[in-house]
């Protein structure tokens, strides 16, 4: 299964649309995950449009009509993995430790918020994971989106995109 993870799009606000590389991305694989900060319901209507599964969660930048449409956490199981989606996880400082113990019960957590790439583990082994984002890179020193795989369970080939400047 082919994964297509994204956050902190913020479109229209930060870009008019998602790189066409991230779009390209979206039309191939098999399920695609926002992690929140969309700003405007076209953007979550396109991906809906053009993904083959869509699990997407509100940011703090979402609007009622987002928050009427998406949960602030979501889970799924793929093929025995277990994942949450959640916006926010709060300082870098004590993360792991406290994912753990909101989300204990899960094998990988993917989040949003901060702009920055993120890739650890959890006692318990919890994996974390945040895409970055793919149109407003803040202080990294590119926009950025992941792409992974799930077989027979297990999460494999995470890849950290970096998008050429816009």
């Amino acid at each position: 299964m082919r994964l297509v993870i994204m956050a902190d799009t913020h479109v229209p606000k930060r870009a008019r649309d998602l790189p066409a590389e991230l779009w390209a991305r979206v039309d191939a694989a098999d399920l695609v995950f926002h992690a929140g900060d969309w700003v405007d319901e076209p953007l979550l209507d396109a991906l809906e449009a053009r993904s083959a599964r869509l699990v997407g969660v509100y940011g703090n930048n979402d609007g009622p009509g987002l928050r009427a449409r998406l949960p602030e956490v979501a889970r799924i199981e793929l093929d025995g993995l277990r994942v949450a989606v959640v916006h926010e996880t709060g300082p870098a400082v004590g993360r792991e430790r406290r994912c753990a113990d909101r989300f204990g019960d899960t094998d990988l957590l993917i989040f949003g918020h901060s702009h920055i790439p993120w890739d650890s583990v959890a006692p318990g082994g919890l994996r974390l994971l945040n895409p970055g984002s793919p149109t407003d890179r803040r202080r990294q020193p590119h926009a950025t989106y992941l792409t992974a795989r799930v077989t027979d369970g297990r999460l494999t080939a995470v890849t950290l995109h970096p998008l050429p400047p816009r």
